[in-house]
């Protein structure tokens, strides 16, 4: 169950790269350019400083793109360090870019053409970040919890109230059977109570000797 839970998660978490990571890049690349050009700055075409080598946090359009790659990186960085969660809520996102960048490598129009929406935002973004080779690498970092033993290891169980002295006071296994046997022979004869407990050293407790009487 818990790795239906991770699958469930991953797919989640490819949606979210496709089409938050994707329109945050290019919502955030497009303010760059917008700014660039209001401040006279050469960066569309010789890679001049952005916002003419000013502050970003008044661009609107750097900081609301930048907040989306910033929450899906989040996001994916939750998902590959949390120990109980499965590894395949990030690792099979991650193997997608992986194969998907090795596409684009070796056969680059085949990789383009499998790009759905490319004539919005999401696919435009997607194979820009591909291009780049961004989505390779994020994927490289994802498929890390796939190769971690205790990642496919459920979290173990964990123990009750007393239950680290469970067995301490319990009779033993092997009980004297013969009735001419001293007590105690094999083990004990009763279960301990208060009164057999003694303090360190042999003194008398507190309490007193038992009632004989």
């Amino acid at each position: 169950m818990r790795h239906f839970y991770g699958v469930v998660l991953g797919l989640s978490l490819a949606a979210a790269v496709f089409f938050g990571a994707t329109w945050g890049y290019m919502f955030a690349t497009r303010g760059e350019e917008a700014s660039a050009a209001a401040n006279g700055s050469p960066m569309a075409v010789n890679g001049g400083l952005p916002a003419g080598g000013g502050a970003l946090y008044t661009n609107t359009h750097v900081m609301l793109g930048g907040s989306a790659l910033l929450a899906v990186g989040l996001a994916a960085g939750l998902l590959m360090v949390i120990p109980w969660v499965s590894p395949l809520a990030a690792g099979l996102p991650g193997l997608v870019l992986v194969a998907w960048t090795a596409l684009y490598v070796t056969d680059v129009a085949k990789a383009v053409r499998l790009i759905p929406l490319k004539n919005r935002d999401y696919g435009a973004g997607f194979e820009s970040l591909l291009f780049s080779g961004l989505l390779g690498a994020a994927g490289l970092a994802m498929i890390v919890p796939l190769f971690i033993p205790s990642r496919w290891r459920g979290r173990p169980p964990v123990p009750g109230p007393g239950a680290g002295y469970a067995g301490t006071l319990t009779r033993p296994a092997t009980v004297a059977s013969d009735a001419s046997e001293a007590p105690g022979a094999d083990g004990w004869d009763h279960y301990p109570t208060i009164t057999d407990l003694q303090p360190p050293g042999g003194s008398q407790p507190p309490w007193g000797p038992p009632d004989e009487g």
